[in-house]
């Protein structure tokens, strides 16, 4: 292994998650050994097919961190290069051999100051060579690092880094300000003795700090001269500002997803902030190597600001998580909890979703003594709408009489309904049947997937579209089609997540396959054929996640009981 390639002994560190949509997320490597992979009991969960159950670990050797591959099938590849182990340094881009898949960033905590103190002079050399103020520039910078180890409050930090740069430049007041939107908003304000300032004791007009930032992005230093700049209105002439010298430094996003070296945006809209600070007696001290300190300073400053805002994102997350995880619990409950499992007619179904809540629901209702309706409805898009509209649709339906008669007039009602509410911004492919004990069948089905009509022998007959999707336009006819059970007759009613679900390889399950496995099981009972479909389906998946609501009913008629 490269000896050169050890990072130095190893302090707090953290993963930048980027998952294939593009989130980021910040993770502690907290336990160690520290595992990751596809399986539940990872510290960190890889919810991606291809990878691994247990794909990589990171360990501590000598007091380093390093990460090892365990075993998996597709490697793992630190900066581009695939390693069974290796030692990681501050940046290192690690990933899990798969295209699209997870990429995860190394963090050292405090790296940057880290390695900006090895470049410095050491604290004798200092010393030796009378340089009193450089001396305490060093200290000031390694109080912000020993802040970064040790606190747990953003405010602290940034309350020390305002104290380190005013500490390097030798002004007197400092003030961090932050963007919202157009604005800056003030996060610190203090003078170099650590006393608070009033937001009203930074008299120059934000609007000129602004512009002076989107104009130039590097360390700046600004001297007011009205005559000169332009900038300055006659009621803010330098007299009544008292200001000897101001420097600005911008706070920008950080940038570790693509290259093995911190960076930073360029667009204007990523500058979340500056760094201000100015002086009414002595010029500012940008000599030296005291501007590279403070744009240092500046960089560590906007790392805080991005891990606390990540950590804020992550906790909204977890917030939505926890009420979608109620919602979802919620319309659970509403599916049917008891199917008939005996008698003339008898029923077996499933519904699950591709995400926390889904846009797919069923129903089967007993809708007289010798009557029973059934409902399979798949609402278009995904999530929590859709779910929405989905609950509606049935309460719709269980509120609306049951009655073979008014069939037309109540799915023309609801998708009028539907339609209002969503401008037809929302639609439901939806199949509506009633069955009686004669055996007759009458449905519509408003361009849903064709249901299997299955007799014993195994013939078979598609239920196509008869209508328009329920919701889809103002005004549509829903025509009511009719057929005659025989004894032991079975319906395979399914949505299109079914048909569509895909494996690893992207292919699709499909209807010709759907229809083949249920003529093979036409002698099975409903609820076996259902049993078997469901297991089909999920077989062939391979656990892959699926972009779409899996919903599978089977009814099945018999007069003689």
């Amino acid at each position: 292994m490269d000896s050169e390639a050890v990072s130095p002994a190893a302090g707090p560190a953290s993963l930048i998650v980027i998952d294939p949509n593009g989130h980021r997320t910040r993770v502690e490597i907290r336990p160690v050994p520290f595992k990751i992979g596809r399986q539940a009991d990872n510290d960190l969960i890889l919810r991606d097919s291809r990878a691994s159950r247990n794909h990589a670990q990171i360990v501590m050797e000598n007091g380093q961190y390093l990460i090892e591959d365990a075993g998996s099938r597709h490697g793992v590849h630190v900066n581009g290069v695939k390693v069974q182990r290796q030692f990681l340094r501050n940046s290192d881009r690690i990933e899990f051999g798969v295209p699209d898949s997870y990429q995860i960033i190394f963090a050292a905590d405090g790296a940057e100051l880290a390695q900006l103190m090895e470049q410095m002079p050491g604290q004798e050399q200092v010393v030796r060579s009378g340089a009193g103020a450089n001396l305490a520039k060093l200290r000031a910078v390694l109080e912000v690092a020993r802040t970064l180890q040790s606190s747990f409050s953003t405010q602290e930090v940034l309350n020390s880094v305002v104290d380190a740069a005013l500490t390097i430049t030798g002004t007197e007041r400092g003030f961090l300000l932050l963007r919202r939107e157009d604005e800056l908003e003030t996060k610190v304000a203090r003078d170099r003795a650590g006393r608070p300032l009033a937001e009203s004791d930074l008299r120059v007009p934000r609007r000129v700090i602004r512009r002076a930032l989107e104009q130039r992005r590097e360390l700046l230093s600004m001297n007011f001269d009205p005559q000169a700049t332009g900038e300055i209105t006659p009621e803010h002439s330098v007299a009544d500002l008292e200001l000897r010298s101001v420097v600005c430094v911008p706070l920008v996003r950080i940038n570790t997803a693509a290259a093995q070296d911190t960076s930073v945006l360029s667009t204007q809209n990523d500058t979340v902030g500056v760094l201000y600070m100015d002086s009414r007696g002595a010029p500012a001290d940008l000599s030296g190597g005291n501007r590279e300190l403070l744009q240092t300073l500046a960089i560590e400053a906007s790392t805080i600001l991005e891990n606390a805002r990540l950590i804020e994102e992550e906790r909204e997350k977890e917030k939505i998580e926890e009420e979608l995880n109620v919602a979802r619990l919620i319309q659970q409950s509403l599916l049917p909890r008891t199917l008939p499992s005996e008698g003339w007619f008898r029923a077996c179904g499933s519904s699950v979703a591709s995400h926390e809540v889904g846009g797919d629901y069923f129903d089967v209702v007993q809708a007289g003594d010798s009557c029973w309706a059934v409902v399979v409805a798949d609402v278009s898009g995904k999530g929590v709408s859709s779910a929405l509209l989905a609950s509606l649709l049935q309460g719709a339906f269980l509120a609306a009489p049951q009655e073979a008669d008014l069939m037309a007039k109540q799915v023309q009602h609801i998708s009028r309904f539907l339609n209002e509410r969503t401008d037809g911004g929302k639609y439901a492919t939806t199949f509506y049947a009633l069955v009686d004990r004669t055996g007759r069948l009458r449905y519509i089905n408003a361009g849903h997937c064709a249901p299997i009509l299955l007799s014993c022998d195994g013939r078979y007959e598609y239920l196509e579209a008869t209508s328009m999707p329920v919701g889809l336009l103002p005004q549509s006819d829903f025509a009511v089609e009719e057929r005659r059970l025989a004894p032991g007759d079975r319906l395979v009613i399914y949505t299109d997540g079914v048909t569509e679900a895909q494996n690893t390889r992207n292919e699709f399950f499909g209807r010709k396959r759907l229809r083949e496995l249920a003529v093979a099981h036409a002698a099975s009972s409903g609820a076996a054929l259902h049993a078997a479909l469901l297991g089909a389906v999920n077989a062939f998946v391979e656990g892959a996640p699926q972009a779409d609501d899996i919903t599978l009913v089977v009814i099945e008629y018999h007069p003689t009981d």
